[in-house]
């Protein structure tokens, strides 16, 4: 903000040794004061909304228990966004998380199926049986099915 006010004194200054020019530099002079007009009140807006955002941050290091004599403004938004990188990229670890875990789910529930699906142990063991015994007719019970 001091280099900003710097340099507009800067500017007024050339205005002032422009008029001993004389009428060599009117033009100039009629161009810089109208830059000047426009970048006084642009610097004041500019020097207001800078004294706002350093009352915030100090409010801000002083909410997080901090002092804000000893905590710059500088120092503040630091913080800031390193907390906001950090939060953001935890954010997209537990949505990874998260998808892996959905797809886990997911093929745990497709293994659950095809065991549904699958023949049970005690099913197995009957066929197994059976096809050793050599297929007795015993699950044809009907009256066309001849019997041993």
């Amino acid at each position: 903000m001091q280099a900003v006010s710097k340099s507009l004194g800067k500017v007024e200054q050339e205005l002032t040794a422009s008029e001993n020019d004389g009428s060599v530099s009117e033009g100039f002079q009629k161009n810089l004061k109208s830059f000047l007009s426009i970048a006084e009140a642009e610097v004041r807006s500019l020097a207001s909304l800078y004294s706002e955002v350093g009352r915030n941050a100090d409010a801000l290091s002083q909410y997080f228990g901090e002092d804000p004599s000893r905590c710059p403004f500088e120092q503040v938004v630091t913080v800031l966004l390193n907390f906001v990188s950090m939060f953001k990229r935890a954010h997209e670890e537990n949505l990874k998380f998260a998808e892996i875990e959905r797809r886990k789910a997911e093929r745990e529930a497709e293994q659950q199926d095809k065991l549904r699906n699958s023949p049970s142990k005690k099913e197995l063991d009957l066929v197994k049986r059976d096809t050793e015994a050599g297929f007795p007719l015993k699950f044809f019970r009907s009256a066309e099915a001849p019997q041993r």
